[in-house]
């Protein structure tokens, strides 16, 4: 499944026209961690990356995660049309492979201090080095059974029972394990699990944790927040680096 990027110094999991499904260092190569202090409107983001990168003697194809704030959850076809925009920009800075679009997102509406408008909150990037194990970062997933049906592909959809959280958790971790299966990375290495809803998750933090193994001793960050589609009640992304920044 994994596929190379000619000039990003990284393999990634093809997945939709919007995203891949995560990616991973290739040798010689580690992915670093960047957060923005104060998140910026997404397009200015991209300049901000470019500066960065400009910054570290890197090219554009070395941007190889993007993580978005939004005002609130898109209706499908929202989703759709801010994705068009977003796959533009990828196409102008030369990073698409073919029809692939190699870059792993996440992109949820916080239910405090959202942003006005879909902003850039942080990404990740190629530099050179080698580490003992790979590098990675896994795209966030929501509990969205089979995209082709719309709302109704939604697990446990419009429910958010104890009962009903814990399914999608289940469901959407089981995705968190396929993907690192699929990258051939180290649960070992994960240093990062991002948790996004805006329900409670005390009853069924052992769903979370337990398929991440060695990695549960970091425990997990929790951001009050829904998924980006309306309909959505619950996401995880996670990556393992040896390197985060704050900018």
């Amino acid at each position: 499944m994994l596929r190379d990027h000619p000039t990003g110094n990284y393999r990634f999991i093809p997945g939709i026209t919007a995203f891949s499904s995560g990616v991973i260092a290739m040798p010689g190569h580690q992915i670093v961690h960047a957060t923005l202090g104060a998140p910026l409107p997404w397009r200015e983001g991209f300049t901000r990356i470019r500066a960065h990168l400009r910054e570290q003697g890197r090219e554009r194809t070395a941007l190889c995660g993007i993580e978005l704030r939004s005002p609130a959850p898109f209706t499908f076809d929202g989703f759709a049309k801010f994705n068009e925009g977003y796959r533009a920009v990828l196409a102008e800075w030369g990073i698409l492979v073919g029809d692939d679009n190699p870059i792993p997102r996440t992109n949820v509406a916080p239910v405090f201090a959202a942003p006005a408008e879909p902003s850039l909150y942080a990404f990740g990037y190629t530099i050179p080095g080698a580490t003992s194990t790979p590098t990675f970062i896994v795209a966030g997933a929501g509990e969205m059974g089979d995209r082709t049906q719309g709302p109704d592909g939604i697990v446990r959809k419009g429910e958010t029972s104890p009962e009903a959280m814990k399914e999608k958790a289940r469901f959407v971790m089981g995705i968190m394990q396929e993907r690192m299966r699929a990258l051939g990375a180290e649960w070992t290495r994960a240093t990062t699990i991002d948790v996004y809803t805006a329900q409670p998750i005390f009853g069924y933090l052992e769903d979370i944790l337990k398929p991440a193994g060695p990695a549960a001793i970091h425990g997990l960050r929790w951001f009050p927040s829904r998924p980006p589609i309306q309909g959505l009640e619950f996401e995880v992304d996670l990556r393992g680096v040896g390197r985060e920044l704050i900018l």
